[in-house]
């Protein structure tokens, strides 16, 4: 699969792109926000890229592909549609720090949902966030997400303070 919008090309992951997602993966952000997607080694994002090209061609997810930006050629970063139990699926996605603040993630996520969903089959994704993670909250609100729920819940290793929201296709 590839979805490509002005600026990024979507497309599935390759084992030679283990070492920007090594260095994509190591910045503060994700290590608060989402630490279980910090690869120390280029080792482990290569054994991670694996898993990830063993799943293309399914249904079942993880479906996580690479957000290329065109002008550079660089990987910086991924969008995901990853199942989350009873037949419910839930957004992610990282832009490495150095292009944030740029759009990115939203012009991936909004060009993603579409594509992603129509292969998958759903119509409804779901997007939860810890409430301190307010750019996350930006993008899921441009990309037509409504809140549901704030509060206490789970997220990744424990009990915290997050938000859902929910994405329908029309």
């Amino acid at each position: 699969m590839i979805i490509e919008t002005e600026r990024l090309e979507i497309t599935e992951m390759t084992l030679d792109m283990a070492m920007d997602v090594h260095k994509n993966s190591l910045d503060e952000d994700i290590r608060r926000f989402v630490p279980d997607e910090v690869f120390e080694t280029v080792d482990d994002a290569r054994e991670t890229i694996e898993f990830i090209i063993s799943q293309y061609g399914s249904t079942d997810g993880p479906l996580i592909y690479a957000v290329i930006a065109k002008a550079e050629n660089r990987n910086i970063g991924y969008v995901q549609l990853v199942p989350i139990g009873d037949g419910n699926w839930e957004i992610g996605y990282h832009i490495a720090k150095a292009y944030t603040r740029n759009g990115y993630a939203t012009e991936a996520v909004k060009a993603f949902l579409p594509v992603i969903t129509e292969y998958v089959g759903v119509t409804e994704v779901y997007g939860i966030r810890l409430q301190e993670n307010i750019a996350s909250g930006r993008v899921l609100e441009k990309c037509g997400f409504e809140v549901f729920f704030t509060g206490e819940g789970p997220y990744h290793d424990g009990v915290y303070a997050i938000t859902k929201s929910i994405w329908k296709k029309f």
